[in-house]
């Protein structure tokens, strides 16, 4: 196994059947992690990049079978937040530091393209030096065009799953890995930072499907890959759904960054939900990012993709506090830069 990490590390590429026993295998993965952090530690140092989230609402056309906030569940206490509550969002994150908004939320049709470019336009003008992050799913061509126009320098859209028949039994038939495909090279192509990537554990999900997943990203080369477990929800056609492996996804970070030197890599809120120093372990397997949330407060529990998301109640500042000492605990440092991709030294 250690040939196989060495050979992954220096070619950033393995074959189908190495990757297979590095996902599956029992090992000591201290060696994958470490193999890990000395290339992230390469580009990055010790830096670890803060994303203010920003969950705008939880209405969704959408009927994803795995998704808590799908259209069909109606036990859902539904939100949205106005403009106004976006910006104080915004006030008190930059009061804090954070250099990066990501707003995300379901496809509410009650955002409009016009909506969200004028929250937008007024994000970048209060925030110039600042990068907004969008994550709302699938749009048009000239949706996204105008939003990235408008102010957008980033897109968050995980692909789920690229193998065809896998995503057909993720989402009804009105979807399409196809289109979704098409949206993340129409990001690209329009100039966004663009983020992919996929959940660990989901329903079908087999060893040659994240394979699969993983020479996706090869061949689109994403400026950022999110992954984690699968968390489940009662409200779900997936309810007795076992959650995703921490363990395999723990693996996972540290093989993309590994295959994807430069990528930025969170450590997800639900790899924080699944086990307690969830997060802190992601770091310690390669990521780089971690997303804290800024939604207010009210609002928080409600954004339930999966059911016991991590929330411990705090305010923003004594979350990010919270946050600063755990990281500097395992060696690392937060930093206030935008961190974007494909640098030395990051932007601020």
């Amino acid at each position: 196994m250690r040939e196989i990490i060495e050979k992954l590390k220096l070619n950033k590429d393995v074959s189908d059947n190495e990757l297979a026993s590095l996902i599956d295998d029992n090992y000591d993965t201290e060696l994958l992690f470490q193999a890990a952090r000395s290339v992230r530690e390469e580009i990055y140092g010790k830096k670890i990049y803060i994303r203010g989230l920003i969950e705008v609402s939880n209405y969704c056309k959408n009927d994803c079978f795995y998704c808590g906030i799908r259209k069909s569940n109606l036990t859902v206490n539904r939100f949205r937040l106005t403009k106004e509550e976006i910006l104080s969002c915004c006030k008190t994150g930059y009061s804090l530091g954070f250099r990066t908004f990501v707003m995300q939320g379901g496809e509410d049709m009650h955002f409009t393209d016009d909506i969200i470019c004028d929250i937008l336009r007024e994000v970048k003008s209060d925030y110039p030096d600042c990068a907004v992050t969008l994550s709302l799913g699938e749009k048009s061509y000239e949706s996204y065009k105008a939003y990235f126009d408008a102010g957008a320098d980033r897109y968050l859209l995980r692909h789920e799953t690229a193998n065809n028949s896998h995503y057909q039994k993720l989402h009804p038939s009105a979807m399409s890995l196809e289109n979704r495909k098409e949206c993340l090279y129409n990001l690209r192509e329009i100039g966004y930072q663009v983020g992919s990537g996929f959940m660990v554990g989901s329903p079908y999900q087999t060893t040659e499907n994240i394979i699969e997943d993983i020479r996706f990203l090869q061949d689109f080369n994403p400026h950022m890959v999110g992954i984690g477990p699968y968390m489940t929800h009662s409200q779900t056609p997936f309810a007795n759904h076992p959650n995703g492996s921490v363990d395999k996804t723990l693996k996972l970070l540290a093989i993309i960054r590994l295959m994807f030197p430069k990528v930025l890599l969170p450590a997800t809120t639900a790899l924080g939900t699944a086990l307690q120093e969830g997060r802190e372990k992601g770091i310690l397997a390669g990521a780089n990012v971690i997303m804290p949330n800024l939604s207010p407060k009210d609002t928080r529990k409600l954004y339930e993709i999966y059911e016991n998301k991590l929330y411990t109640g705090d305010e923003a500042a004594e979350a990010l506090h919270n946050l600063k000492n755990s990281m500097k605990k395992i060696g690392y440092e937060i930093v206030v830069d935008r961190g974007d991709h494909n640098s030395k030294t990051p932007m601020k």
